[in-house]
């Protein structure tokens, strides 16, 4: 055994200790192993974070960090990221200098020194997930382990996955449009799809501010998804977003009369700030309901789940606080029995991401996908993956160290925000 790894092997024996050291000696050989692959220069202790950077690609924010040695993370938030590019500067500075390799430590940290700077939800939260993803992704790769494995191991090697759609792009869609959609969806594979019926642009609306909905949008939301039924058969699943649009009368009514179309979920009927009205409606029909992804942090869930107010929960991991968050958060929801079905729509580095954490907990029921990532040339020049991205409903767990895909920085200047530094 050379020094380096007798060097190696020390350190964990004595942050093992030794009833550690002792099972280092027989099952730890894995961990050993896994530590002999490391491309590290010296030993982890004496690993630390010198600089974290950002570049910013249409609704996304993307986070390096840096080390002393040559190995990196990264981390992707959405939606909550605009204008956040010297909140990542300045939760960078209280990083720098210490060791990345306490992921949930760090990110207690960042969360806790800023009880009065908007650490429980919003910008605040989302540019903390980047950050505390690239954490993990960074370890895995010290360690030559991928995310999952750190999280506890996995229970699954693949990640069902729905595809949305995105019918939404098109105005005044009819029924035959969700039909056709839903074919071509099937065709390629998915086994369960999604649609928005939600449309502000929809001809029939009396004032847009008025969340009723009237009889005729009622017949338009209810008629789209029974085509779409009619479309693929009984044995496709098919979920339904109101993106929280609409008052508790329109909600509760169509989710009653989408009962015969034995829906996945009904998603947001109403806003997610107001548990009772979900309670409510949730308990009166036999339609699942389904919130979450503008929800922040595991304790945002708390009461949504201890008053059995939602079906099934779906927060998005690219903004709810991180990858150890979601586990956490699908870890409560469990105790609940109640499923993990994560919002993303986020590039194939926040797909991969979410996978990890959907792999690592015993609840996870499906994960979003987007069908313009299938061939929209910005999804393809922003990653770097060498493996099929979906085949047949499902992406596949990485089993690279970290999270398995890397940010093509060369591709992302093409699409990056203009007026805002890259990576600098």
């Amino acid at each position: 055994m050379n020094p380096k790894t007798e060097n190696r092997r020390a350190f964990f024996q004595k942050s093992l200790g030794l009833t550690g050291a002792a099972l280092l000696g027989t099952f730890g050989t894995g961990l050993e192993a896994a530590v002999e692959r490391t491309p590290q220069r010296s030993l982890p202790s004496d690993l630390k974070i010198t600089d974290v950077k950002c570049g910013y690609v249409r609704g996304a924010v993307y986070v390096k960090i840096y080390t002393n040695q040559d190995v990196w993370g990264c981390g992707e938030a959405v939606d909550a990221i605009q204008g956040t590019y010297y909140l990542v500067k300045r939760m960078g500075d209280q990083l720098k200098g210490q060791s990345p390799l306490n992921p949930n430590r760090l990110a207690e940290q960042l969360r806790k020194g800023a009880f009065f700077g908007g650490a429980q939800s919003g910008v605040y939260v989302a540019v903390l997930t980047a950050i505390e993803t690239a954490l993990w992704d960074l370890t895995g790769k010290v360690y030559g382990l991928p995310v999952y494995q750190l999280l506890g191991g996995k229970f699954r090697d693949k990640i069902r996955v729905y595809c949305d759609t995105a019918l939404y792009t098109s105005t005044n869609p009819t029924p035959d449009d969700y039909a056709a959609a839903a074919k071509n969806a099937v065709s390629k594979g998915y086994n369960a799809v999604k649609f928005d019926v939600d449309d502000g642009r929809d001809p029939n609306k009396y004032d847009r501010f008025n969340w009723t909905a009237n009889p005729m949008e009622i017949e338009r939301m209810y008629n789209a998804i029974a085509a779409v039924r009619e479309a693929v058969g009984p044995n496709i699943d098919i979920c339904v977003d109101m993106h929280g649009r609409y008052d508790a009368v329109t909600g509760l009514k169509m989710a009653q009369m989408y009962e015969p179309l034995n829906l996945m979920w009904l998603e947001e009927p109403v806003p997610a700030d107001n548990v009772d009205v979900y309670k409510k409606i949730s308990q009166e029909t036999s339609t699942p309901i389904c919130t979450g992804e503008n929800i922040y942090l595991a304790y945002g869930f708390t009461r949504l789940l201890a008053d059995n107010a939602v079906d099934i929960i779906m927060p998005d991991l690219q903004k709810a606080g991180g990858l150890g968050e979601g586990q956490r958060i699908a870890n409560l929801a469990n105790l609940y029995y109640v499923p993990f079905s994560p919002h993303m729509v986020a590039s194939f580095f926040g797909a991969m991401a979410s996978c990890h954490v959907c792999a690592s907990v015993p609840n996870f029921q499906i994960l979003e996908w987007q069908i313009y990532m299938d061939t929209d040339p910005l999804w393809q020049d922003i990653v770097t993956y060498d493996g099929p991205r979906t085949e047949n409903s499902f992406i596949t767990l990485s089993e690279k160290p970290g999270i398995g895909v890397e940010i093509n920085e060369e591709g992302m200047k093409k699409y990056a925000v203009p007026g805002i530094p890259f990576f600098e």
